[in-house]
């Protein structure tokens, strides 16, 4: 039985077709709500041109280590998060960082799927024609306030997302992302240039690209270094598992910056696409960037609702933002299937209805934690917002720092070296060494520290 489940991963291992495949679906497991939903809200929020300034600084020195490992291990061992680590020892300990980084994933789907019915519910709304309705202000609060349409939503999302999960990902998630991810920039650099030519948007593009130092806080590295996790799949299990699927003979390397350039592109795109609109239409009024996660649910129908093909460009954006959504949601989703699959040596149809359950449970909690559950707060958090934390500031480090540490201790970094120069040379290798070694550990355990101190309220950011 295991020699038949070991040849049918080697056959799934060899899915990817080539690099292009593996970038495009790497970029499209993160290219999403990630870079679309949460990066502007986030950049506005911690100081605009400097956020950026650390997140790309960030991204091309700890995401580059982080993802050049997370691949590495899972092309060394040909296996998910859980039995990466665990083919380094015996010892139950050593499967400890392996589930925390498949658990990530498991806890992340729930509260993002939730995201994607609210997307569901905008596309609805402007194939119906409502392009001023979804522009007016007030309507986004009530329609997330609304418990059993918020679970509606979330609903038809999670059913999109088993729907491809169950019919087998390994071609989906590579043919989706070639023809979705050149459509995606090629729209967000159109919304973008109507974005920043409004009147009174300049002050914005000017807030977003130019760093100001009088904006910077801990908590906009705090705030930076969540983002990346969140923007490059690290530490959520997906790399070591796509890493598993990767030829021997592919440029580990290359690929790697190819992922960092167009992640970090989309993500800028978004900014330059959201928080100029609100500059322009706030009048230049800085505050009104703190909307929150809302911002691209309030903003850009007001911006659609202003265009003259207000109603065509709202159905395109939101479609392109639902098959983003929903390539991210399926990588997660499959990343959790696998685990359990690997793990409990249950076939695809049980390992989904585990999932399903978790995601009813958690996901439920997240759409009406709003409305009907919101007087349940955690640390003064409704659910969503809780996830979202303690996912990206608490549980991401941490499974991060267990994959520092086995590569530091356990596997050794000559090893790692060898892995990778087998098919390419090593270019940014004293970067690599220097970083994991001296930085990455005591960044990640300063962060770790901060977000929880700042959530108790022993230090405020």
């Amino acid at each position: 039985m295991k020699n038949e489940k070991n040849s049918t991963h080697s056959h799934h291992r060899g899915s990817f077709s080539g690099r292009i495949g593996y970038v495009l679906a790497v970029a499209g497991s993160a290219v999403g709500l990630g870079n679309i939903w949460r990066f502007p809200y986030l950049a506005a929020k911690y100081g605009g041109g400097i956020f950026l300034l650390i997140y790309i600084l960030l991204t091309a020195s700890f995401g580059y280590v982080l993802i050049m490992s997370e691949t590495a291990l899972g092309r060394m061992t040909r296996k998910s998060p859980v039995g990466a680590f665990a083919h380094f020892g015996k010892k139950k300990v050593f499967k400890v960082g392996g589930w925390l980084n498949a658990v990530i994933p498991m806890l992340i789907v729930p509260y993002y799927s939730t995201i994607g019915g609210w997307v569901v519910k905008y596309l609805v709304e402007y194939f119906k024609g409502n392009v001023q309705k979804v522009s007016e202000d007030g309507y986004f609060g009530s329609f997330i306030a609304d418990s059993w349409q918020a679970e509606l939503w979330f609903i038809v999302f999670a059913v999109f997302v088993f729907a491809i999960i169950l019919g087998g990902v390994q071609n989906g998630i590579e043919r989706m992302s070639r023809i979705m991810m050149p459509v995606l920039v090629i729209l967000a650099v159109v919304v973008t240039i109507y974005s920043v030519t409004r009147p009174g948007a300049l002050e914005g593009v000017k807030y977003f690209l130019i760093p100001n130092v009088k904006n910077f806080s801990w908590m906009t590295v705090v705030a930076a270094m969540g983002q990346m996790f969140y923007s490059l799949s690290i530490a959520m299990g997906i790399l070591y598992t796509y890493g598993s699927y990767v030829p021997k003979d592919m440029d580990i390397e290359e690929s790697t910056t190819q992922v960092e350039i167009f992640d970090t592109g989309i993500a800028m795109l978004a900014g330059l696409m959201i928080i100029p609109a609100v500059f322009a239409f706030s009048g230049g009024n800085p505050e009104t960037l703190q909307a929150g996660p809302s911002l691209m649910f309030i903003t850009l129908p007001k911006v659609f609702a202003s265009m003259g093909l207000g109603t065509v460009t709202g159905i395109v954006f939101f479609v392109l933002v639902l098959l983003a959504a929903l390539t991210s949601a399926v990588s997660l989703m499959e990343t959790s299937v696998s685990t359990i699959m690997d793990e409990l040596h249950w076939g695809r149809k049980g390992s989904c209805a585990l999932m399903a359950v978790v995601m009813i449970v958690l996901g439920t909690a997240s759409s009406m934690g709003y409305g009907l559950l919101d007087f349940i707060r955690i640390f003064g958090m409704n659910f969503l917002d809780f996830f979202d934390f303690a996912t990206n500031s608490v549980m991401m480090p941490l499974a991060a720092l267990a994959t520092c540490i086995l590569v530091l201790k356990v596997v050794g970094i000559n090893r790692i070296t060898k892995e990778i120069e087998q098919s390419s040379p090593f270019r940014r290798k004293k970067l690599y060494k220097v970083f994991l070694k001296y930085f990455a550990p005591a960044c990640l355990i300063i962060i770790l520290l901060s977000s929880i101190a700042n959530v108790l309220g022993i230090i405020s950011m």
